[in-house]
C-alpha cells in the first residue's frame, strides 16, 4: 500500500495539482492551502468549508498530519518541550520559547544526528531518518496550535531556528521546501528573515545557501579555536577544517545584508575550550579571517551521559570581555529550559529525569 500524500510539505501550486486531480477545481486548493496553514487545522474533519465528499476523498490518498505528540513538558521558564514521533515510530523533538518581544520554535531537521559532537546528547542517538519538508512545517504547527490555538493568526515576532536533533544542512532539500512553504504569506507568513539555520560546518552547503536570493540566517558551530581541539569536539573538522570553513564563511560574508552580522556558535566547556588563551585564539582566528562577525557563547547545557560540565558565569563574562577587547562583538545566550532537558545540546533526553519539579511537568500522552 503506498503512502498516504503528506499535505504539509506541498506547496500553493503542488496543493492546487493535486485539487485538480481530484476533479475539483483550483480555488478549492486556495483553501486547502489556508486551512493547512493560516489555520493550521490537522484533520480533514475540521475542514468544514470543504466539501464533504472532497474531504472523504481526501482522507483516501492523503493525510493533513504525521506526527503524534508522546509528551509535553512545560519548564519553570515557560519553556515548551514536545517528543513527537513519526509515522514510522521515529524521535522528533521541538521546542518553544517564549519571550517578552517574540516567540522561537526551535526545530529538528532529522531524527537523530550522524556528526557525533561530543558535547550534544543528540549524537548518542546517530542518525535515524532525515525528516521531510512536511515533518519539519509540521513541527511548527504543533507548537504553534499549543501556544496560541488552532485557527489563531500566525503571532506577529515568531522567530524559527533551525537547532533541533540533527544536521540542517544535511536535510538540505527538506528544509529549503519547509521555508518556502512556511514563508508563503497566504499561510504561515513567516519569511526567511525570521529563521536562523545552524551548521556544524558543512563547507558546499554554506556555499550554496549563500547563492540563495531569499534565505535564512546563517550560523556556525564552532566550540574550538584550533584543528586539533574541534577535531575531538566536532568530528566534522576531520572533513572541512577551520581554514576551509572560514574561507567558505568569507564567501558568504558577501551575501550578508546590511547591518547583519556572521554568527558563530561556541559552546563553553569548564576546563576544556574556555580559558583566556582559548578566548585570545578564537579572537585571532576571527580577525585574521576579517569576518564581520559577532559571536555567541553558550554555557554547556549538562547531561548523562556526556562528560562535561558549565563553564562557571564568572570566566564566560572573562571569555567575552577578552573577545571584545579585540574587536570581537560577543554575547552570552541565556539557557532556556534546562530542566526539562529542552535547552541546546540536551535533545535526546527521552524524559527529563534530574531536577524535576512536579508542579512544571505536565504529560499528554504516555
Amino acid at each position: 500500500m503506498n503512502q498516504a500524500t503528506h499535505l504539509t510539505g506541498l506547496d500553493a501550486a503542488e496543493l492546487s495539482a493535486l485539487v485538480e486531480s481530484f476533479g475539483e477545481p483550483a480555488y478549492r486548493g486556495r483553501q486547502l492551502f489556508g486551512a493547512l496553514f493560516k489555520r493550521r487545522l490537522r484533520s480533514f474533519e475540521e475542514m468544514s468549508d470543504l466539501p464533504k465528499n472532497f474531504r472523504a476523498a481526501l482522507a483516501e490518498r492523503a493525510t493533513a498530519s504525521t506526527l503524534t505528540v508522546e509528551s509535553r513538558y512545560i519548564s519553570e521558564d515557560g519553556t515548551r518541550r514536545y517528543l513527537l514521533k513519526t509515522h514510522d515510530g521515529l524521535p522528533v523533538e521541538t521546542v518553544f520559547i517564549p519571550e517578552e518581544r517574540r516567540d522561537t520554535i526551535c526545530f529538528s531537521s532529522q531524527s537523530g544526528c550522524p556528526l557525533q559532537c561530543s558535547f550534544c546528547l543528540t549524537a548518542k542517538l546517530g542518525l535515524l531518518r532525515t525528516l521531510t519538508a512536511g515533518e519539519i512545517v509540521e513541527q511548527i504547527v504543533i507548537a504553534l496550535n499549543d501556544a496560541y490555538g488552532t485557527g489563531t493568526k500566525t503571532p506577529r515576532g515568531t522567530n524559527l531556528v533551525a537547532m533541533g536533533a540533527g544536521e540542517p544542512f544535511l536535510a538540505f532539500d527538506s528544509l529549503m521546501k519547509a521555508l518556502r512553504i512556511m514563508a508563503d504569506p497566504n499561510g504561515l507568513h513567516i519569511v526567511p528573515n525570521r529563521v536562523t539555520v545552524s551548521t556544524a560546518g558543512i563547507v558546499p552547503r554554506i556555499l550554496e545557501l549563500a547563492r540563495v536570493p531569499d534565505r535564512p540566517h546563517l550560523a556556525i558551530s564552532l566550540a574550538a579555536p584550533t584543528d586539533e581541539q574541534r577535531d575531538v569536539l566536532m568530528p566534522i573538522n576531520r572533513k572541512w577544517p577551520l581554514a576551509e570553513l572560514l574561507a567558505a564563511c568569507k564567501e558568504f560574508e558577501v551575501s550578508l545584508k546590511p547591518g547583519e552580522r556572521f554568527t558563530f556558535e561556541y559552546v563553553m566547556l569548564d576546563g576544556v575550550n574556555d580559558s583566556d588563551e582559548h578566548a585570545r585564539q578564537l579572537a585571532n582566528l576571527l580577525n585574521r579571517h576579517q569576518l564581520r562577525a559577532k559571536v555567541n557563547l553558550i554555557p554547556h547545557n549538562p547531561a548523562d551521559p556526556l562528560p562535561y560540565l558549565p563553564t562557571p558565569l564568572a570566566q564566560v563574562e572573562r571569555f567575552k570581555g577578552i573577545l571584545e577587547a579585540k574587536g570581537v562583538h560577543a554575547y552570552v545566550r541565556r539557557p532556556r529550559g534546562r530542566d526539562i532537558y529542552a535547552a541546546c545540546g540536551q535533545l535526546a533526553a527521552r524524559r527529563p529525569v534530574n531536577n524535576l519539579n512536579p508542579q512544571i511537568l505536565h504529560q499528554l500522552t504516555g
